[in-house]
């Protein structure tokens, strides 16, 4: 009889990659970095297990939109009281926040959202603080 194998939450080996975010378009971006946090780009993904890597992602400011997006584009937020309905443009939210927001949305929409989130570091330079860490580079 063959047994089969499932991934536990103890058998996790974390990796730290790196992505440059310069001239990248926003959307893909996000998709991949996601792919990452889930742990989607693994053999042996399983998904009741966040079995995601550490994400570092640089140059942030230099992140793109296609299009009129940079002016068109809102964001809403609502604090669910009467007339809180909040609005800003794309060119008014911090690029740190532009893509944490678009990698939110395309993570699960369950408990381990907030753990994932939590992996992601964005910087706007090209500068990070986790060298020690020794990320390898992801091309998107």
């Amino acid at each position: 009889m063959l047994k089969t194998w499932v991934k536990k939450q103890e058998d996790v080996q974390r990796e730290w990659k790196i992505i440059d975010a310069k001239g990248k378009s926003l959307g893909r971006l996000a998709s991949a970095t996601a792919n990452l946090l889930i742990g989607k780009n693994k053999p042996d993904y399983t998904p009741h297990v966040m079995g995601g890597d550490f994400v570092v992602v640089l140059n942030s400011n230099q992140v793109r939109l296609t299009g009129k997006k940079w002016t068109q584009k809102k964001y809403y937020k609502h604090s669910r009281f009467v007339g809180s309905l909040k609005e800003k443009r794309a060119k008014d939210i911090p690029s740190c926040e532009l893509i944490k927001q678009a990698v939110g949305g395309m993570l699960p929409k369950n408990t381990h959202r907030p753990r994932a989130l939590k992996r992601l570091k964005i910087f706007e330079g090209a500068e990070h603080s986790y060298k020690d860490k020794k990320p390898v580079p992801f091309v998107i």
